[in-house]
């Protein structure tokens, strides 16, 4: 995630970002950052990651070492990650156990609400005002907020699974540098980035994004992992107003930037869908009219996946660009390369998907059958994508967990090298 404009032609976002990191004392440059994508359910795989990660730092005997991401960045689900990891900066391998325990004892009831009652109250009157709003509309009382209502989630976020209060206290004592939380707002179309550091910077701001320099709380992470028509949109205040907040994901443009501008020159990216997508393993294209489930996953894929992937691989150009120049000339122009390594699925997350439908509950599964999504068919383009997103069952997480932790040590020797850890275990 490299960052640097060197032509007008080259896209500005990372360029901006690379100036932006000028901004803080010397101290903050070097720093090695993680950046976790979103991706609803699909977030179990960065927990795979991180394990792989904890499992190759013990056999090095540095499991008591400093926490090896001091920037934090990270966006939907993404940033309940990174949150988790930054509430507890102290104890890395503590952190990422927690994690585990949490990702892989996972119910769609600890997320959203699952029963029939409550699904009959936001998801079936929402569909119902999809084809009689126009005769309800004018009664605000029947005006569903979302499809889902994630209260459940709001509980398990405030019942202490994150003392946001303990990050002041980790970043005096040096355990963590940053940690950045991302969220778009519907009232005002802009891109913030939430973020809380020790030394007081100068927020970035951008065409339709900007940044804010704050005290983190749980609903920062709400508003961040607001799948957008999915879940509720998160009221926060801003500039002395109220403003409704829906997933990070949506309208971002930039979603390395955000560890650049606060010192990352090394990045660490794990996201939550392949870059380079391969042709599903269904054996024939379906030519059947698109369901709106398979339309809405499609949406949803572009919002978490392609931005990033497109962001990376500019990175990598921009990089490559850098290296052309003498340093001397880098000096004065004041850029500088970031290291960036990106691990994403080895498999395609539809298609895991669409083995664990049946494990969501009844309730969701008829919603979800109402907008085309089918368990049993085997057609992950159709029925995989969208329900990839919300299915937070066990075997659905575990596998992910899994896969995480395989692509991961699969890449220890990259891993060890860009982390500055020997290559050769202690234990060996």
């Amino acid at each position: 995630m490299a960052a640097v404009q060197f032509s007008p032609t080259l896209p500005p976002s990372l360029a901006e970002a690379e100036r932006q990191s000028s901004i803080g004392p010397s101290s903050s440059i070097g720093q090695t950052g993680l950046l976790l994508s979103g991706g609803g359910a699909r977030a179990a795989y960065q927990v795979g990651v991180l394990a792989a990660i904890a499992e190759l730092r013990r056999a090095r005997g540095l499991q008591h070492g400093p926490n090896p991401f001091p920037v934090l960045a990270g966006t939907s689900a993404g940033a309940i990650n990174v949150a988790a990891l930054a509430c507890h900066a102290d104890a890395f391998d503590s952190a990422v156990r927690r994690m585990l325990h949490v990702w892989g004892h996972m119910h769609t009831e600890q997320i959203y609400k699952a029963d029939s009652l409550s699904v009959l109250r936001s998801g079936a009157r929402w569909l119902t005002l999809l084809s009689l709003g126009w005769a309800l509309a004018r009664w605000s009382r029947m005006r569903p907020r979302s499809l889902l209502d994630n209260a459940p989630l709001k509980t398990l976020m405030n019942s202490g699974l994150m003392p946001f209060e303990r990050i002041p206290q980790l970043i005096d004592s040096g355990h963590l540098h940053a940690l950045a939380i991302t969220a778009s707002s519907y009232s005002s179309g802009q891109h913030i980035t939430f973020f809380q550091t020790r030394e007081a910077l100068s927020p970035w701001v951008r065409d339709q994004r900007k940044a804010v320099q704050t005290l983190l709380t749980a609903d920062h992470l709400l508003a961040s992992s607001a799948l957008p028509f999915i879940f509720p949109a998160m009221p926060l205040p801003m500039d002395g107003h109220l403003e409704h907040f829906g997933d990070g994901s949506m309208r971002q443009t930039a979603p390395l930037a955000p560890a650049i501008h606060l010192g990352a020159c090394k990045l660490l990216v794990v996201g939550a869908g392949r870059r380079h997508e391969p042709v599903s393993s269904q054996p024939q294209v379906d030519a059947s009219y698109p369901t709106l489930a398979q339309v809405a996953g499609h949406a949803l894929s572009s919002i978490f996946l392609d931005t990033l992937a497109v962001d990376i691989e500019r990175a990598e150009r921009i990089n490559h660009t850098l290296s052309l120049i003498s340093p001397a000339e880098r000096i004065h122009s004041r850029l500088r390369p970031i290291e960036v390594l990106a691990i994403t699925p080895s498999e395609r997350i539809d298609d895991i998907a669409t083995r664990h439908i049946d494990k969501l509950p009844l309730p969701v599964r008829t919603l979800l059958a109402t907008l085309g999504v089918r368990s049993g068919t085997g057609n992950p383009m159709r029925d995989g994508a969208l329900a990839s997103y919300l299915l937070f069952e066990q075997g659905y997480t575990r596998e992910l967990i899994a896969l995480g932790r395989k692509d991961a040590l699969a890449r220890s020797e990259e891993l060890c090298a860009f982390l500055g850890w020997p290559q050769e275990c202690n234990k060996c």
